[in-house]
């Protein structure tokens, strides 16, 4: 049954984001991963190639492609995507499993070369992505499906984004930065009243930030 605050009750009861019901592959994604906070490197450099291919597209499709994804670029373990050649570039435009974008494709290769740069000077990517954690004043008392759809993108998506493109990251705009903030706890933009939501923020509070080294 479908509420009118962006929220879905499923037979069960249970009280979801509406996205969150839209797919088969949406429940457990949205319930044990996203907007729950995540410090390590691997998973946030993934997150940050999946939103570029996402761009233009709907993540359901990446999610669907995610495992393939996963194989054919090296677990995007950044060491070992980082010397992705163009012969293994053009491989990747003749897989049917991937999405065949050449700009994305590269953008992936050369990211993980920047990332290996942040890593030196941060000490992981998670010091650098959660020193852009957004200050109290840019979020709202109340998250509703109103102000989500005023706001896919944020001061500080705005921010990261400049600064990432300034190191020679490229598909990192505000909206997708904004993507990534929301589903590795940056923020927790589950709708109110959605149980995930709960457990989601009980997870913030309990996550130790980061530190630059």
């Amino acid at each position: 049954m479908a509420g009118t605050r962006g929220i879905v009750i499923d037979e069960h009861g249970v009280a979801r984001c509406a996205w969150g019901a839209s797919a088969p592959e949406y429940p457990p994604y949205h319930d044990h991963e996203w907007g729950f906070p995540v410090d390590d490197d691997r998973r946030l450099f993934e997150k940050v190639c999946l939103e570029g291919f996402q761009a233009g597209l709907s993540w359901i499709l990446v999610l669907r492609r995610r495992e393939h994804l996963r194989k054919v670029f090296a677990n995007f373990e950044i060491d070992r995507l980082a010397r992705f050649d163009a012969r293994r570039v053009e491989r990747l435009l003749t897989d049917p499993g991937v999405i065949r974008h050449r700009g994305k494709i590269e953008a992936a290769i050369q990211n993980a070369r920047c990332a290996r740069e942040l890593v030196r000077e941060y000490g992981s990517l998670a010091a650098y992505f959660w020193s852009f954690e957004p200050p109290a004043r840019e979020r709202p008392k109340r998250v509703t499906w109103a102000w989500l759809k005023k706001h896919p993108h944020s001061p500080t998506s705005h921010a990261m984004s400049r600064d990432l493109r300034k190191r020679g990251w490229s598909f990192v705009g505000p909206t997708t930065m904004y993507a990534f903030m929301q589903a590795m706890g940056l923020v927790n933009d589950h709708v109110e009243g959605c149980v995930a939501g709960v457990a989601t923020e009980a997870a913030r509070r309990s996550f130790v930030r980061p530190a630059k080294r």
